[in-house]
């Protein structure tokens, strides 16, 4: 069983729910996201995500596209984020997954992203761009290197795609709960249950919400009828308030305890 397996095997049935953390790479620099990424293991995130910076994050919104625009100015690359995750992986308990477009992966190279991911000691990788009709053969790369390829759903996912996206896919589904960019909200969506309950339907796999997600009830609420919940644009929200003081990564950390409810 890969990492990813086993934090989600630990947390079912568990008295918190679990908590999939985003940063992007690169914000405000490779050395800070490496502190940002081990306070976040240290203060409860069960999984992190390390979004690679791209000139066009269409399906984000402005915290993440800043952010982003912050990490492509300070230098930051695919190759650069994952020899900082193999650098600092020994000090990271939780699984890694990698949180790209696919642009970055075809100029790298599937066969060098997929060595060099998993040689960096990362556990699974969603290419938010990549549709699941033709992901075949870059997942057969990802299984074949022990990495688990992890897809996106939304409310408009077909119940085909949805069953397509569970037998194509291992570690859990990322299951975003509106449609529209990434942003945190005040509200959890209102039919974010029907749709949890419209994927299990079609699919075993454990399902990570996220879209909206930024505060303690929040996760809470996520946590009643779903594994995991995601939390992105507010804790890099978090991250740029913080960029320019030391104690940025103390503070990441604070909000991650903050939303398990540990604070």
């Amino acid at each position: 069983m890969s990492r990813i397996a086993d934090v989600f095997m630990a947390l079912h049935g568990g008295p918190d729910p679990g908590l999939v953390a985003y940063v992007t790479a690169g914000d405000p620099d490779l050395a800070r996201t490496a502190e940002i990424l081990v306070a976040l293991a240290q203060n409860g995130a069960d999984v992190i995500e390390v979004g690679i910076p791209f000139s066009d994050p269409l399906a984000d919104g402005p915290v993440i596209q800043r952010a982003s625009e912050r990490a492509l100015a300070s230098g930051a690359t695919l190759r650069g984020a994952l020899r900082m995750i193999r650098e600092t992986r020994s000090r990271i308990a939780a699984p890694i997954v990698l949180f790209t477009y696919a642009n970055p992966v075809l100029r790298m190279g599937e066969a060098a992203f997929v060595k060099e991911a998993a040689d960096a000691g990362v556990d699974g990788v969603l290419v938010l761009d990549l549709p699941v009709e033709e992901a075949g053969p870059f997942r057969g790369r990802l299984v074949d290197a022990d990495l688990d390829p992890i897809f996106l759903l939304s409310p408009t996912t077909s119940d085909d795609r949805i069953r397509a996206a569970s037998s194509l896919g291992r570690g859990f589904l990322y299951v975003i709960s509106r449609l529209g960019v990434t942003g945190a909200r005040e509200q959890v969506a209102t039919d974010a249950e029907a749709l949890v309950r419209r994927v299990r339907a079609h699919s075993d796999l454990p399902l990570a919400i996220g879209f909206g997600i930024s505060r303690p009830e929040h996760v809470a609420e996520v946590g009643r009828w779903a594994d995991a919940a995601v939390v992105g644009s507010a804790l890099v929200n978090v991250i740029a308030e913080h960029g320019a003081a030391p104690g940025v990564a103390e503070r990441a950390g604070d909000y991650v305890r903050w939303l398990k409810g540990h604070a």
